[in-house]
């Protein structure tokens, strides 16, 4: 495939409303305190919760409700708009993908990141989440310009 093609997103499947209602507290939870650059005080993990994550050259786990949250502290330390959101039941939780946009120092950023959250007891028990790396603006300007040409 070459690396301009397109690519067409379909629209996300809508959730069975019992899928719905037990995946959406928890998750909404995480995602607000997304938004708000303060996961810090965010109560959408299990005691247990393990994350596991694929960043640009690495893998890496953190495990219990403390290493998670100073993980994520870091990786969402500003206020955040979400665009492009999808978000697809699973037996067992959800996947979540989104394009996320922040500003640091005044500089514009981006990521795109995929989590697949699996819940026990409406907790987020496990986080598999795939990051494509933080973006500043001038890599968005090159990403941006890299779409006009061949």
């Amino acid at each position: 495939m070459s690396d301009t093609a397109e690519h067409t997103v379909e629209a996300p499947v809508e959730a069975p409303a019992a899928a719905e209602a037990a995946a959406a507290p928890a998750i909404d939870t995480f995602l607000d305190a997304i938004r708000a650059g303060d996961v810090r005080t965010c109560a959408a993990w299990a005691d247990r919760v393990t994350l596991d994550a694929t960043v640009p050259n690495w893998r890496f786990s953190r495990h219990g409700v403390a290493e998670v949250r100073d993980e994520y502290a870091r990786w969402f330390a500003h206020p955040a708009t979400f665009e492009a959101m999808r978000r697809l039941p699973i037996d067992d939780g959800e996947v979540v993908e989104y394009t996320i946009n922040w500003e640091e120092q005044g500089i514009p950023h981006a990521a795109h990141h995929v989590h697949v959250l699996r819940l026990v007891g409406n907790k987020i028990a496990e986080d598999m989440v795939l990051c494509g790396g933080r973006w500043p603006a001038s890599l968005l300007a090159e990403m941006e310009a890299a779409k006009h040409h061949g």
